[in-house]
Formats: C-alpha cells, sequence, structure tokens
C-alpha cells in the first residue's frame, strides 16, 4: 500500500470522532487533505470548522463547510491533525507545511487532539525531522545563533512566508529526549512566535496507518 493510502486511510478514521453538529478543529497538509475530503461527506451534519491554515480553509469551503474565526469560538471537542514525527509520549513536530502557530492555538482549545499519520512518522526519538522555528524577521539571525548554542543546525526556509508573515528556521541534528524543556527553551528566546515541539499539548489519540490497517493508539 502507498504512502498516500496510509494517509488517507488514517484520514478517514478520524471521521469516527466528528460529533454531529459540532464545530471541528482541523490542521493543515497531505494527511489532513484527506480526512477534509472525508469530513466533507457529512457537511450537512456539522455546524463548521475551525482552521489553522488559509489552505485548509479554501478546502473545507470547496467542500461547502463554513469556516469559523477561532475569536467566535470558546471550545472545540476535536482537533485533527498530522504530524512530521511523533513519539510513544505522543509528543510530536510539526510544521512541515509551515503552519505550527496556528496549528498549535488551534489545538489549544480543543478538549481532544486526534493525530493522523502513516507508520513512518512514528519514531523512539524525535529529530530526525528538522525542527521548524517560526521567528520575526528581524530576530532570525539573533535567533540561529541562539540555536547553535543549544546544539542545533538551523537552516533558513528560503522562499517560505507563514501565514502571519514571519519566517522559518529548520533545525536539523537535534535529538530530542526532553521535548517539553526544549520547546519551553525556544519558546522563550526574542522573537520566537513559536517552535514545532508539541509537547505540552501532545495527541491524546493517534491514528497511525499501517499495512494492516489503521492502529489506534492512545496517550
Amino acid at each position: 500500500m502507498s504512502q498516500d493510502l496510509l494517509k488517507k486511510a488514517a484520514g478517514w478514521a478520524a471521521l469516527d470522532y466528528v460529533e454531529k453538529g459540532s464545530i471541528v478543529g482541523v490542521g493543515t497538509g497531505s494527511t489532513v487533505n484527506h480526512f477534509i475530503d472525508a469530513l466533507g461527506t457529512m457537511a450537512d451534519q456539522i455546524k463548521g470548522a475551525v482552521s489553522s491554515s488559509e489552505a485548509s480553509t479554501e478546502r473545507l469551503k470547496a467542500l461547502g463547510i463554513e469556516v469559523f474565526d477561532m475569536n467566535s469560538v470558546c471550545e472545540l471537542s476535536v482537533y485533527v491533525d498530522g504530524a512530521d514525527e511523533i513519539d510513544h509520549q505522543m509528543a510530536m513536530i510539526k510544521g512541515g507545511g509551515a503552519a505550527l502557530t496556528r496549528e498549535k492555538i488551534v489545538a489549544s482549545i480543543a478538549k481532544q487532539f486526534i493525530c493522523i499519520a502513516d507508520g513512518s512518522k512514528r519514531v523512539d526519538v524525535l529529530g530526525q525531522f528538522p525542527l521548524p522555528v517560526e521567528v520575526i524577521p528581524m530576530a532570525r539571525a539573533a535567533i540561529a545563533r541562539q540555536i547553535v548554542k543549544l546544539g542545533g543546525d538551523p537552516i533558513f526556509r528560503e522562499g517560505c512566508i507563514t501565514d502571519n508573515g514571519c519566517q522559518i528556521l529548520d533545525v536539523h541534528n537535534l535529538k530530542i529526549t526532553d521535548p517539553k524543556a526544549l520547546e519551553q527553551k525556544l519558546n522563550n528566546l526574542p522573537g520566537v512566535v513559536t517552535n514545532g515541539l508539541f509537547a505540552f499539548r501532545g495527541a491524546d489519540v493517534l491514528l497511525l496507518g499501517e499495512e494492516g490497517g489503521v492502529r489506534t493508539l492512545t496517550a
């Protein structure tokens, strides 16, 4: 089975966690696109969605799903999103699609975070995938120097401007054994908007697309 079919299986499996009449939190990325397609089959059964990116918003609207401004929503029953990596404690690296800040914001008001991924995304130790850090443009070089002191190798993601008008540093060569500590340390650097570690708000449920089907794992 191709990787895309594994993603599709995980994305469609997340439909079981969507409550009728609810507003659904929707993430960003290739796996989430499959979930959005699945969500479109019950567009008339949900109130709408809160989206973490302009790309997801466009896809949702094209399927007839109303997209709400998050400022008008107090709480979400569920947030569905993918991961670039996820460890056995349900901490994740996210941000390959440069939507990490909005993803973290939407996840923060969700009662349940459902991570959808293919089996290749599950790792013992985070850090094989470069860690994205969203930064205010004027602070990029200063932040990069501080990241080097932490043992990382920051690379400026050329040509990438986030939906927030910011830039991305992709940090290579990290072996992240304490995701919470690193998440906090990076976020404390002046000029960092946020980083792609989702450790303080990890996944509650992981739907893992594998050759034998979708495996459900819980925190």
